[in-house]
């Protein structure tokens, strides 16, 4: 009988073709990243050759990002979102709508609507958690300070998506798109009806969760089953994020983030952390791959002039704005220079933002092609930015000090 292998070559092809990259890479110097995106060009749709399920090739993806959030989760407290909580949620909420205000003057400047300016804008301000938790943790700073104030800034944008994704579809006309199917009943209603489907399962999570779900992981340790044990940490993120998607309007990362959180009320919360790192990694790197295959390489040519633009936006104006934001609220140095240069890269969540945008007749095709080209730039340069982060501090730091020597026997 004949075998339905997509899922299969997906699989096989993504990963060889970016071990393959990742090896080039290597050898070139270049960061692991650029080698996994430059294989999903390879196998993607606008290159000859083989070409992987652009459908499937996403989903297994967002088993990454689940797997990579429930483990970030277990090792970021409650009280640790509480600690950054003045810093995140006003910074967050600054930088994003600073952002999208650099987005909405790009599109005037092309000519674009207001409508199509607020998608991109809110699509280059969005930072790709994958890269971003990556890169702490390959740092080793995850935990640090800088860490903690990154992580508690991504879920305060995770939340702004939560409420963009309600609000565009129901603005789309207004704004000069078209209505979605079935569209109806007020913004603020459907706002209220959303976010306080979110804040249910927040709450849910942090009153029932925290009881129920690290005395389930103590359950199955008792076993003594190993199988068991991988089996019901890999239920527990899994299910719980598709769950939080399909229940109560939250995104598959929020719903595993916060799995991760109550999780790591267990007593084999490291265990568990560790029984999920070899498939987060894996299916990490499909999410680049993933991206890479939407990549058209004829596109990076021929639009050269706005791909600038809007890569200047993404990797200078994210990164200036956060690092003012945070030095305004109190930051240290080194904290604002962490963040903000983790913050100048996008990825999933404005994927998602530009296929709603042109679906709705908000955001030409080109302004799609244009995010996805930066998210590459930017994730590919991304790297490299986190190396300037020491030598910036130190000039930081001297200039400063050279300012209170000039001002004090003033």
């Amino acid at each position: 009988m004949p075998h339905q292998t997509e899922l299969v070559a997906t699989i096989a092809i993504g990963l060889s073709a970016a071990f393959a990259g990742g090896m080039l890479a290597r050898r070139l110097r270049l960061p692991l990243i650029a080698g996994y995106l430059l294989a999903g060009v390879a196998v993607g749709p606008f290159t000859p050759g083989f070409v992987a399920d652009a459908e499937l090739a996403p989903q297994l993806a967002e088993i990454g990002v689940i797997l990579l959030m429930f483990g970030v989760g277990i090792h970021f407290s409650v009280a640790d979102l509480i600690a950054v909580r003045r810093t995140a949620v006003p910074g967050a909420v600054g930088q994003v709508a600073l952002g999208t205000a650099l987005g909405v003057g790009l599109a005037s400047w092309w000519g674009w609507g207001f409508g199509a300016g607020i998608v991109l804008g809110l699509a280059l301000s969005i930072a790709s958690t994958v890269v971003l938790v990556r890169t702490l943790t390959e740092r080793g700073i995850l935990d640090a300070a800088s860490g903690q104030a990154a992580m508690g800034w991504l879920v305060v944008q995770d939340l702004i998506v939560v409420i963009a994704l309600v609000l565009v579809p129901t603005l789309a006309e207004p704004l000069g798109g078209v209505a979605p199917d079935g569209a109806g009943g007020g913004v603020l209603g459907t706002l209220v009806v959303t976010l306080g489907k979110v804040a249910l399962f927040v709450v849910l999570m942090l009153v029932l969760g925290v009881r129920a779900i690290p005395w389930l992981l103590e359950q199955v340790e008792r076993t003594g089953s190993r199988e068991l044990f991988i089996l019901g940490t890999l239920a527990v993120a899994l299910g719980i994020a598709y769950g939080a998607a399909e229940l109560f309007g939250a995104s598959f990362a929020l719903g595993a983030f916060l799995a991760g959180v109550v999780a790591n009320e267990s007593k084999v919360s490291q265990r568990a952390a560790e029984q999920a790192l070899p498939l987060q990694d894996a299916f990490a790197v499909l999410f680049f791959v993933s991206v890479g295959m939407l990549i058209d390489p004829a596109f990076l040519l021929d639009d050269w002039g706005r791909l600038l633009a809007v890569a200047a936006v993404v990797i200078g104006g994210n990164a200036v704005v956060a690092f003012l934001l945070l030095r305004g609220l109190g930051a240290e140095i080194g904290v604002g220079l962490t963040v903000a240069a983790g913050l100048a890269q996008i990825g999933e969540f404005s994927f998602i933002l530009a296929d709603v945008g042109v679906g709705l007749d908000l955001l030409p095709d080109e302004g799609r092609n244009l995010i996805l080209a930066a998210a590459l730039l930017s994730i590919t340069l991304n790297p490299l930015l986190f190396r300037l982060i020491g030598p910036l501090d130190a000039l930081l730091r001297g200039a400063g000090a050279g300012e209170r020597t000039r001002i004090e026997p003033a």
